[in-house]
């Protein structure tokens, strides 16, 4: 299954999405960010792509902040929002 990746600005917005996604019951990895991708924050998600709608619902209605959604391609990675 393909997964996409949110990065992040800040080390506090990243770890209160994990709480909020893991609350979610949503299946999470927590991961260096990239280096192709320019955030403020060492630490990125991953989840699963079928679970994007969810994701943004959770992230618009929390005010989570976040530099993007991304995802790997075979160049690197590709900003999808």
């Amino acid at each position: 299954m393909e997964s996409l990746l949110i990065a992040f600005d800040s080390t506090q917005q990243a770890l209160r999405a994990e709480m909020l996604l893991e609350y979610a019951d949503i299946e999470i990895d927590i991961c260096p960010t990239p280096k192709e991708i320019t955030a403020g924050c060492a630490l990125s998600i991953a989840f699963p792509s079928d679970e994007l709608s969810q994701v943004e619902q959770i992230i618009h209605s929390e005010h989570v902040e976040i530099r993007g959604l991304f995802e790997k391609t075979s160049s690197g990675y590709e900003q999808i929002r």
